[in-house]
């Protein structure tokens, strides 16, 4: 007993700077607390609070530490770009604005009025901003980000590549590299890159996450599933951001499965959320509830633009709105247009949209084959096509110009869709048959 006294003697007392070094924000800001409470006086205590509090997700936290201390008369001016960090990360970005005009003109003010610049589509500013970024590693990083959310994923993974070279344990940009490559349907080569971060974080909550919607685009739902439980048992219960997005993507794996008690809560949390509520609808043949859910989206992404184009062209042809289907045609020519969509798949598909919804058959014709969407002696090629555009496939026009342009074909087409096994070919079948007998061909 008495060895075991000395020990315990011998053993230090835990220190901020040892928890900080660590990144254990969760131990420091325990310290902290602790040390608070028992009116122990450390420096700048509230200031480290306020940024252990930011770095572990509690941004409301940070901004009530931030913003008292802005009621302070030595209050450092710094403060103010910090109390804007964490405004921004709870969407405050009105009020992040303001705040952040008030600190000094430093790189991290630059960084976060940039990134306001991009939420409020303000060009003008955005490329001040940008012109006020350096060659160092943190405006770097921002720039990436700003490409990624812009779409444009090859320069993203252009500088990513670049600082990873010149820094090896820089280890995170490889998820970032394959969420890249995720958004590209580089799923595979996103898997390759993903597996090096793993390999010394497998338990990361992100990576897990990726990995397992890279399996749902590789493979199937199931597999997903399987990949999804490694991320189920590691995660605390106090982890909520993790629990909800484990149950917004086991409704997408599940094929919607659980949508209507899941997703509506979620919408405000997991910005996809929306999104998959309005292809649940869709597949529900609930036009309305789809448009009503999306009606006031503004549209920044690709998929976004489509899944708008989608809806409208849905509820024009279910209403018989030349107005819809107007606004829906000039959504797919938006992306199909695009530079950075022109030569993809959904790109070229949205080309093949507007130009069915122009009636001009011929060069939808043009389009289809440009991306071999699918050839009637493949049945796998359904397959392939369902999973390669998720969007596109909850459409009724989509398929109705596909039957259009097999339609002496489709009585060989329904055996071999209900012999893939799809979760959708019910759904395809119907859509299908109402338009079959619609057009009086025989099924």
């Amino acid at each position: 007993s008495n060895e075991k006294k000395r020990k315990n003697k011998s053993k230090k007392i835990p220190r901020l700077e040892d928890y900080l070094n660590q990144r254990d924000y969760l131990g420091a800001l325990t310290l902290l607390e602790f040390q608070r409470n028992g009116g122990v006086s450390v420096e700048h205590a509230d200031l480290w609070t306020g940024f252990c509090a930011f770095h572990l997700g509690e941004h409301k936290r940070a901004m009530e530490e931030y913003e008292a201390l802005t009621l302070r008369p030595e209050c450092p001016v710094d403060v103010w770009v910090y109390l804007g960090c964490s405004l921004f990360f709870l969407g405050l970005y009105k009020e992040a604005e303001e705040a952040a005009s008030k600190g000094p003109k430093t790189q991290l003010q630059n960084r976060l009025l940039f990134h306001l610049a991009h939420k409020f589509s303000d060009e003008k500013k955005l490329m001040g901003f940008h012109q006020n970024l350096e060659d160092v590693t943190e405006d770097q990083l921002s720039l990436a980000s700003i490409h990624y959310m812009r779409s444009h994923y090859q320069e993203a993974i252009d500088i990513y590549k670049r600082i990873l070279l010149q820094n090896r344990d820089f280890l995170a940009l490889n998820v970032y590299v394959a969420l890249c490559y995720y958004k590209l349907d580089y799923y595979d080569v996103s898997q390759e890159v993903l597996a090096v971060y793993l390999q010394s974080i497998p338990d990361s909550t992100i990576a897990l996450n990726l990995k397992a919607c890279n399996h749902f685009r590789l493979y199937n739902g199931k597999a997903a599933e399987t990949e999804l439980k490694n991320l189920m048992d590691i995660s605390s219960s106090s982890f909520q951001f993790a629990k909800e997005l484990i149950q917004h993507n086991l409704v997408v794996f599940r094929g919607g499965d659980g949508a209507l008690q899941v997703l509506p809560p979620l919408i405000d949390v997991i910005s996809e959320a929306r999104l998959n509520l309005v292809i649940y609808y869709l597949r529900q043949d609930d036009i309305q509830e789809a448009y009503k859910l999306i009606k006031d989206l503004e549209p920044t992404t690709p998929q976004e633009y489509i899944l708008k184009g989608v809806v409208n062209a849905a509820l024009g042809q279910d209403i018989g709105s030349r107005d819809h289907l107007k606004i829906a045609q000039q959504f797919f020519q938006l992306v199909g247009g695009s530079a950075s969509e022109c030569d993809t798949i959904p790109g070229r598909q949205c080309m093949a949209s507007c130009f069915f919804l122009l009636k001009q058959f011929e060069d939808v014709l043009i389009y289809l084959n440009s991306v071999k969407v699918i050839h009637i002696s493949e049945c796998l090629d359904w397959n392939c096509y369902i999973y390669m555009n998720e969007l596109l496939t909850s459409c009724h026009v989509f398929y109705v110009y596909i039957f259009f342009v097999f339609r002496e074909t489709l009585k060989e087409v329904l055996p071999m869709l209900r012999s893939t096994g799809n979760p959708q070919v019910e759904y395809i079948i119907r859509i299908m048959k109402k338009w079959a007998k619609d057009n009086r061909v025989a099924l």
